[in-house]
């Protein structure tokens, strides 16, 4: 990959450099496979999210692209933003992390207050003009997301101590912890502390600790979920609904007619689409499953394109971590590589959380589906994300 013959899609500029006898050519580089995978991964988002809520869409808003609208406008501001974000130099954002950081806290604390927006039972929003509303936890991913790398690049090699990775993960734990308590979304907590983590555990030499924890926690996981299966003969003690979760992961029949209806029918898609699918717009489950939309709209392109459609997107979302792998490691300095491992990081996660609750691998965690599913905010700040990986992309050189 170091020959930029090698290299379709790259923006060019060629500056001849004498050193000595010999006469290099510094190659300036732009990710443009990045830009394709991403451009292409929003266009797939836009039609299965159309195919997928056009019918509830009618239901509730009497319009059937109603979502499509919406989310069509935020992929377009969202591109614009990129554009502009890419064009900035990412040190900036070195000035700004801390500040960014305590933003975001700042931003999850309104959640508590008359300005917190319930919706669907949960408060995570806050309200905007207009009837809109803002989700102040994606800005905590964006804000980890800049601010640990600053902070491992300060420590520089005492963060392969002890004292310095416990003094990563508080400030990483911290905020996960805010956008629990604030919040109370656990997924995306889950998501701002695995994170932090990745990024210790990419900076450190040493990888025989961080395999002895993995394994000790899940050892502890399969001795929480033993005790949690001796509840399910007792639903009278699951008034708590993430422990009505789990037991609807643990045994999602006996509670497909409530609990577990959402679960049942979406794997019920999976399995109906064969390899294949039925076809684009064919789908019968997102008649009946609640917000298709959301964190089960892969459920419903399994069943509308089968397997091999399923296959296909994830191995878009493969090229995309490939793209972001790539530029990681040939960035300018440190800190524009652990931004772009953070980047990875996030999105990674995410998908891997969100093909495992279509599928039933984990309980509901409510997390969506990165480009693809619902959802304004996170598609902003995906695109924000997007922006700055591809901004790193452009500060990389080779010579030839």
């Amino acid at each position: 990959m170091g020959n930029i013959r090698q290299m379709p899609r790259t923006r060019q500029k060629r500056a001849r450099v004498k050193t000595g006898a010999k006469t290099r050519r510094r190659v300036e580089y732009f990710d443009y496979s990045l830009l394709a995978v991403i451009i292409f991964l929003v266009c797939f988002g836009l039609v299965m999210l159309y195919s997928t809520s056009s019918y509830s869409a009618l239901r509730y808003y009497e319009d059937g692209m109603h979502f499509f609208k919406r989310q069509a406008l935020f992929c377009i501001v969202g591109l614009a933003g990129a554009y502009v974000i890419s064009n900035i130099d990412y040190h900036i954002f070195a000035i700004y992390a801390k500040k960014l950081y305590w933003v975001s806290i700042f931003l999850m604390a309104l959640v508590l207050t008359p300005l917190g927006q319930e919706v669907n039972g949960a408060r995570r929003w806050i309200k905007l003009p207009m009837d809109q509303q803002f989700q102040p936890s994606e800005v905590a991913k964006i804000a980890i997301i800049v601010y640990i790398p600053l902070l491992l690049c300060k420590l520089g090699k005492e963060v392969h101590t002890l004292q310095g990775i416990v003094h990563i993960l508080i400030w990483g734990g911290f905020s996960a912890v805010c956008v629990y308590f604030m919040t109370d979304n656990l997924s995306t907590a889950i998501i701002v502390m695995g994170i932090s983590c990745f990024l210790v555990f990419v900076v450190n030499p040493k990888t025989a600790p961080f395999i002895v924890i993995v394994t000790a926690g899940f050892i502890l996981i399969a001795a929480v979920v033993g005790i949690l299966g001796l509840l399910v003969q007792n639903p009278e003690m699951s008034s708590n609904f993430r422990l009505r979760r789990v037991l609807v992961w643990l045994q999602p029949e006996k509670y497909a007619s409530n609990w577990g209806f959402q679960v049942m029918q979406g794997l019920y898609a999976v399995g109906s689409g064969g390899f294949f699918g039925k076809g684009l717009g064919n789908s019968a489950q997102k008649m009946v499953i609640p917000e298709v939309q959301n964190d089960m709209i892969f459920s419903i392109i399994c069943e509308e394109l089968g397997v091999f459609g399923a296959i296909i997107v994830l191995t878009l979302f493969g090229l995309l971590l490939y793209r972001l792998m790539f530029i990681a490691q040939n960035a300018p300095d440190m800190y524009g590589a652990l931004i772009v491992t953070g980047i990875f990081a996030h999105i990674a996660i995410q998908v891997i959380l969100n093909v495992a609750v279509v599928i039933n691998l984990i309980p509901t965690t409510g997390i969506t589906l990165p480009f693809i599913s619902y959802g304004g905010t996170s598609i902003l700040f995906l695109m924000a994300e997007m922006g700055i990986a591809l901004g790193i992309s452009g500060k990389i050189r080779f010579e030839g």
